[in-house]
């Protein structure tokens, strides 16, 4: 008989996982595959999705939350993805059913979708008690895509490669921030792509023989450090931002509200459209967070605090 997932436990387990932030997103030039190396400072905060798998008849997807409608419930799902990749690990079908509460914006360069695959991996190794070793749970991690390895790590953390090899840094303190959610996502492939095409109009090439190697930057990770906010601010970066910024031109209406109300830093989250607001404390977050939603540039602003921590069991009911 074929040994099945849902036959070896009873019960359910929900994991919950963090969004991120990238700090700094300092992108390589574009390699002969296609990608480009990056030096990824990512900072876990505190907006979360719960994912919860419960043994079925059949790997199955169901979500809620805002946008869950634009969440794909097929095989092309990072979360059963997941699932069907840690099942092929231990001889199982991935016999799970897998539903997603979202909190984290949907195609918003916040890694959600990244979130909900480590949550995945993470709730079915519970649920089936196939104790995967950290060290696995990470491979794997790698192999579904460059953001996911962090959303199982949290905190902080500089990526390199294509983002999915991680060194944890350290952090002195808590950052406040403000996210403020556009209409629609954007495809980061594409943000890549008019990257690019930008370097190459702009006459300095797209090509790792025209672009240095990325580097963190030494101002940033000793900001992170001494848990400073306005250092912070001055150091933080992303070159995917006039990018976001070109396919989307009204994020910099959205940028400017932030700055205008009092946020010591600005930037495009990750490949976007989330935009990212440092603030020097919880009030300015608050006062941040209320002019953005007056000024008409965004769908909604929230608060919320860095760093986080990864991927968590939050409930077992084995």
């Amino acid at each position: 008989m074929t040994r099945t997932a849902a036959d070896r436990r009873p019960g359910s387990v929900t994991a919950r996982v963090p969004a991120k932030v990238n700090v700094q997103l300092a992108v390589g030039g574009r390699r002969p595959d296609g990608f480009h190396d990056l030096a990824n400072v990512f900072l876990a905060v505190g907006l979360y999705d719960e994912v919860t798998a419960t043994p079925a008849d059949t790997l199955t997807l169901t979500c809620a939350g805002p946008d869950a409608d634009q969440v794909p419930l097929d095989g092309t799902n990072l979360a059963a993805r997941a699932a069907t990749a840690l099942a092929a690990r231990h001889g199982l079908e991935p016999r799970v059913h897998l539903h997603i509460a979202k909190d984290i914006p949907v195609a918003g360069g916040m890694a959600g979708g990244s979130a909900d695959a480590a949550a995945a991996l993470l709730a079915c190794d519970t649920l089936w008690g196939t104790a995967t070793p950290r060290s696995e749970l990470l491979s794997l991690c790698a192999e579904l895509g460059s953001d996911v390895p962090f959303s199982l790590v949290g905190g902080a953390a500089l990526g390199r490669g294509r983002g999915e090899l991680l060194e944890p840094l350290e952090t002195g303190g808590t950052f406040h921030w403000v996210f403020a959610v556009a209409d629609g996502g954007l495809s980061t492939p594409a943000v890549y792509k008019e990257c690019d095409r930008l370097r190459d109009a702009s006459g300095q090439g797209a090509t790792t023989a025209d672009i240095p190697d990325p580097e963190p930057s030494p101002a940033l990770l000793a900001a992170l450090r001494t848990g400073d906010p306005a250092a912070l601010a001055a150091s933080m970066s992303n070159d995917l931002q006039a990018a976001a910024v070109s396919l989307r031109p009204s994020l910099a209406a959205t940028l400017a509200a932030g700055k205008e109300a009092g946020a010591l830093a600005a930037l495009v989250s990750g490949s976007g459209p989330t935009t990212a607001f440092l603030t020097a404390d919880a009030e300015d977050a608050d006062r941040v967070a209320a002019a953005l939603r007056a000024s008409g540039t965004c769908r909604a602003a929230r608060t919320t605090t860095g760093p986080a921590p990864g991927a968590t069991v939050l409930a077992n009911t084995l």
